[in-house]
């Protein structure tokens, strides 16, 4: 399903830099949890601009969802978006995207690359299969984190935050470290699934290798 055209619903903000957009969704139009899509603007001189952003409603929804984080100084699609409202009209492309949900384990995100996790955690929890899941969410502060409220109902204490910047009673304070995962109380043995900013991923990586994860119990997709 190729350059189809859809209608912004509403369009609002989910933190201080991430925009909270939802559009009608076309006909025929099918994904998995965990998957994405190119968005253009449908306006002129945009409309060759396209961006990947993932899905955060559920497959089933009448509407698709988004959670878009803004870089306003690069003054690139997202920043345009930002001049967007109701009414107006974006062009989806085709569906991809290489996180699935293989089994229980450990999701650790960076910044917005929780977007690929929240429809995999909306879905196992509309199926009563969120079980012994975890969350591991990395931010520079408090005021970034997307979603808090729903992932603390959803996940209790299995909602692990760490903030780089801030130091806040109640959050672990620095960077992912081999140190920190040793405290979080997980399993080896199971799945881990990994999104966010490249050198996140690639330093992660490597401290689940030195916990002896295996490589083909590793889940990711750079943001």
């Amino acid at each position: 399903m190729k350059n189809q055209e859809v209608t912004i619903k509403s369009i609002g903000y989910a933190t201080h830099d991430v925009l909270h957009i939802v559009v009608e969704k076309p006909d025929g139009m099918n994904f998995e949890s965990g998957q994405a899509t190119e968005i253009f603007i449908n306006e002129s001189g945009w409309e060759n601009e396209g961006r990947p952003f993932t899905f955060v409603s559920l497959p089933e929804d009448k509407d698709l969802e988004f959670m878009i984080k803004t870089y306003p100084s690069r003054k690139g699609v997202t920043n345009k978006l930002l001049s967007l409202k109701a009414g107006d009209h974006l062009i989806v492309n085709e569906v991809f995207g290489a996180i699935a949900y293989k089994g229980e384990g450990t999701f650790i995100a960076g910044g917005a690359g929780v977007t690929p996790f929240i429809s995999i955690f909306r879905n196992l929890k509309a199926q009563n299969k969120l079980g012994n899941n975890k969350l591991i969410f990395a931010n520079k502060t408090k005021a970034d984190i997307i979603l808090q409220e729903e992932f603390q109902e959803m996940l209790g204490d299995n909602f692990i935050n760490i903030l780089s910047q801030d130091n806040v009673d109640g959050y672990e304070h620095g960077q992912i470290s081999e140190k920190f995962l040793k405290n979080c109380g997980l399993d080896y043995d199971k799945h881990f699934y990994l999104c966010g900013p490249p050198p996140m991923m690639d330093a992660v990586e490597k401290q689940l290798s030195n916990l002896n994860v295996k490589k083909e119990q590793i889940v990711m997709e750079e943001f």
